[in-house]
């Protein structure tokens, strides 16, 4: 289901960026193009270079930056996407999200985005059960902003529950089923249903039919 996929990563400032690295690995891995943005606070724990040379493409970090390739970047960024990825997400970045807040590169780009969201929660388990966070997190998903769980466990602060960044080949998973339910969604279609008997001449006088009651195509 990821093959061929445009999907843009959003990296923000937390301790479990060193997975998002994997994760860009893996998603190409399995046929993606990824492009990678990144916040300042990010670029504190993973250099924009190792994003580069992972995703094959340049890595965005500033609407201030001169970029040969986009004229507007977050609107191109926004409108070249199927999906974007915010891994890990801190409680900033959904606070953000939610109240519509763009102060910076990301926020902007998602703000702008018209292609599905999908968010995986990571930070300590206090500020993720904070009723803040949970409230933003409910808020971002009636909008319907795609909300991946945090896996529950040791935490690099000390502590233990939930809140953890899932696991990259999870995450890549939980992303191919994002698109799979995508694609098999059937809302806003218009299909015409048949029904009864049909017959298909092989010649002026012969016909291949059936003796269908129609009861199905009723029922479909």
């Amino acid at each position: 289901m990821l093959k061929g996929k445009k999907i843009v990563l959003g990296v923000t400032g937390g301790i479990a960026v060193y997975k998002a690295v994997d994760l860009v690995s893996r998603l190409r891995k399995q046929g993606c193009e990824v492009r990678v943005v990144m916040t300042e606070h990010a670029q504190k724990f993973v250099t924009p270079l190792t994003f580069k040379e992972i995703s094959g493409n340049a890595v965005a970090t500033s609407m201030w930056n001169s970029n040969q390739e986009f004229n507007v970047e977050h609107i191109a960024l926004a409108n070249w996407a199927d999906a974007f990825l915010v891994a890990p997400a801190t409680a900033n970045i959904l606070a953000k999200m939610t109240y519509g807040i763009a102060d910076d590169l990301l926020s902007t780009t998602l703000l702008a985005a018209q292609a599905p969201i999908v968010v995986c929660p990571a930070m300590n388990t206090g500020m993720y059960l904070n009723a803040a966070t949970q409230e933003n997190i409910a808020k971002l998903q009636s909008r319907g902003i795609t909300v991946m769980p945090p896996a529950s466990g040791h935490l690099a602060c000390g502590t233990s529950g939930p809140g953890r960044l899932p696991e990259p080949q999870q995450i890549v998973e939980f992303m191919s089923s994002f698109f799979a339910g995508r694609e098999g969604d059937l809302r806003g279609l218009k299909v015409l249903v048949t029904a009864a008997g049909t017959r298909e001449p092989i010649d002026p006088v012969r016909f291949v039919g059936n003796r269908s009651s129609g009861k199905m195509g009723y029922a479909v």
